[in-house]
């Protein structure tokens, strides 16, 4: 027990002779020093409300710490209900927020104005209990004449700060009372009280950051009850069924997603259940991907469920897939008049959503084309989904192209699985080789090239896509459709907007410029083994017929850069670019001919006196060569 009247022997010799006692509390102590050099009043300690408007606005401020302190509060008074104890719950600035106590400890406070909205601070009303806390951040009990004003001397307080979740005083609590009756209990029970607090204030902040990312998750999330009643739901959920909370409440969530087999109910048993789904929403059926859960956390019959829409699967399908466009116009480079007539022609193709057929032998750039379409057009952020029509399994055609629902493969697991088309929604679907598609599966895709819609292997529902569609072909489409061998139907629709890209030996300025390109790549890549090609080297390049076309003077290039010892590479190194190995034909004398005569105008710039000169003959026979072999010769201006 505390010697009283040694406190107020201490008190008083500090108040009117400013001589310490070095038996205070370091704490009170330093309390005192600070009242004294703020010319408190010892004889004053009562307190000053501030108007209601500032009072309302600081519990507003509050409102978290007094919703999470009252419940606890009222516990604790139930307890010292009538002990004539009082309870009072302050903000970090030492306002009163709140009090609890008897009609007749109410009285007292009243006097000193100890009530709600009274500033009790070391400044406003002396060093008290709740001062100390506040400024310590500290628990401590005091009594009688440790408080610095006279009127508080009939007191005892005990008070302990309360920690928000970053730790930081948000409030304080503390219990006053008749300074006979000081115990030490008293502070401890604060101090629980006050722990007490601070674990709701945490639960409360853990459940609104829970509470935070589920409302800041793109997936739509459910809490379910036993019942499958919807008992939450996050804006996502509701954007996704376009319904609103209030209307959620209480709708059985079997109704929405009539493809799960609630019947099974495995998954509640503390397992997991995954799959493709269709969800009934206003604007139709929606396909998701579902994951659902027991919530243990929530309640043994507390069902999660998480409903992803397949077209965020579908963009990182497409991410993990590589499914974009890497070129651009700017990376088709040509000297060919009929070669440039041809990319003028794709570019304003690009702006248009019509179907587009390209015509071309193999190697000449069918795709490289299709993608500069692509990223020249409305979706270039989309995905550029190229299929190789004949690498596709004649058994397996509909499933990769159209994809498939669960279980309309035998072993193919659980989920359904989107096609090539699903998988280009928002962007392009490039059809390469389409001539080898099946004759007999040509009739499912007439449709989907037509409507842009498609039905799932397994499935009824129709899916509409926002696709450009791009086919290519290495073969005369038309000539096919004569004979029988490609449906007619099929053709027209993938006709409508039509490219042809000439063959590399029709572009005899394309191969010296495609040449020269391929080599300083290489030289750049490897300066160690920098070469040059000599007038010979391109002649015979010009010559060579290039079956495989840009491909494979590309691969030529390659093989005379690393194969050719010399820096230079000419005549001797042509076997190593024109592959003398390869199955293609030698050149007949005709051909040679117009090989010669194709090289001399190449080098001569289109000069046909100067190509004439080369070649050792006169103006007239270049002539007559020139109509003989029916040369174009706006290809070299």
């Amino acid at each position: 027990m505390r010697d009283m009247r040694r406190l107020e022997e201490i008190w008083a010799k500090f108040v009117y002779e400013d001589e310490l006692d070095p038996s205070l509390r370091g704490e009170i102590a330093d309390g005192w020093r600070r009242c004294k050099d703020a010319h408190v009043n010892p004889i004053g300690g009562r307190g000053r409300r501030v108007s209601p408007e500032v009072f309302q606005s600081i519990r507003e401020a509050n409102s978290r710490l007094i919703d999470a302190a009252m419940p606890i509060m009222e516990s604790v008074f139930d307890i010292v209900r009538r002990t004539g104890f009082l309870m009072v719950l302050t903000d970090s600035a030492g306002y009163v927020l709140e009090t609890l106590g008897d009609e007749s400890i109410m009285e007292k406070t009243e006097d000193l104005r100890f009530v709600p909205g009274a500033l009790w601070d070391n400044q406003s009303v002396g060093t008290n209990a709740i001062s100390v806390a506040l400024d310590s951040n500290t628990a401590i009990q005091m009594a009688g004449a440790e408080h610095y004003c006279r009127t508080h001397h009939g007191w005892t307080c005990s008070a302990a700060p309360i920690h928000g979740p970053d730790g930081e005083v948000i409030g304080c609590l503390n219990m006053s009372g008749d300074a006979e009756k000081v115990h030490d209990h008293t502070l401890a029970v604060v101090v629980s009280a006050a722990i007490g607090i601070e674990g709701k204030l945490s639960i409360l902040h853990n459940a609104e950051l829970m509470r935070s990312a589920l409302e800041g998750s793109a997936d739509g999330i459910f809490l379910l009850d036993g019942r499958f009643g919807v008992v939450w739901s996050n804006s996502a959920a509701r954007k996704l069924l376009g319904m609103e909370a209030g209307e959620l409440e209480g709708v059985d969530f079997r109704s929405l997603a009539p493809d799960i087999d609630w019947a099974s109910r495995g998954w509640l048993q503390g397992g997991s259940f995954t799959d493709d789904v269709r969800v009934e929403t206003r604007e139709g059926v929606v396909r998701c991907s579902a994951a659902i859960t027991q919530s243990p956390a929530l309640g043994a019959r507390t069902i999660n469920v998480t409903l992803k829409k397949q077209k965020h699967l579908i963009a990182s399908a497409n991410k993990l897939q590589g499914n974009l466009a890497a070129y651009t116009f700017d990376d088709i480079v040509t000297a060919d008049a009929g070669m440039r007539k041809t990319v003028a022609l794709a570019m304003r193709y690009a702006n248009y959503d019509g179907n587009i057929l390209i015509e071309g032998e193999s190697g000449t750039g069918k795709e490289l084309l299709a993608q500069a379409i692509h990223n020249a057009g409305p979706r270039p952020n989309g995905p550029f989904v190229a299929v190789n029509c004949a690498s596709l399994h004649r058994d397996m055609l509909e499933a990769e192209l159209f994809g498939y629902e669960p279980g309309a493969i035998p072993g193919a697991g659980r989920g359904g699985n989107p096609g090539k088309f699903e998988l280009a929604h928002g962007g392009t679907l490039f059809l390469d080789e389409i001539t080898d598609i099946p004759i007999e599966f040509q009739s499912k895709l007439v449709r989907a090239v037509e409507t842009h819609r498609i039905v799932r292997l397994g499935g009824t529902q129709e899916i509409g896509l926002d696709i450009r569609i791009i086919a290519s072909t290495r073969r005369r489409l038309g000539e096919m459709t004569a004979s029988g061998s490609f449906r007619d139907d099929l053709y027209y629709r993938l006709n409508v907007l039509h490219l042809e890209i000439p063959p590399l030996r029709r572009r005899p300025g394309d191969i010296h410029l495609c040449a020269e390109r391929f080599l300083a790549r290489l030289n750049n890549a490897d300066p160690s083994q920098a070469k040059a090609m000599s007038p010979g080297f391109i002649e015979g390049l010009i010559a060579y017929g290039w079956p495989g076309n840009v491909r494979e003077l590309q691969n030529g290039i390659e093989r005379a850069f690393y194969s050719a010892p010399e820096a230079v590479l000419g005549e001797a190194s042509l076997p190593f670019a024109t592959g003398e190995r390869s199955t293609a034909p030698a050149p007949g004398p005709a051909d040679g001919e117009r090989g010669e005569l194709l090289a001399a105008l190449t080098l001569s710039g289109g000069d046909v006196e100067k190509a004439a000169g080369r070649l050792g003959i006169s103006r007239a026979t270049i002539y007559r060569r020139i109509k003989r072999h029916g040369i174009d010769m706006s290809a070299f201006r």
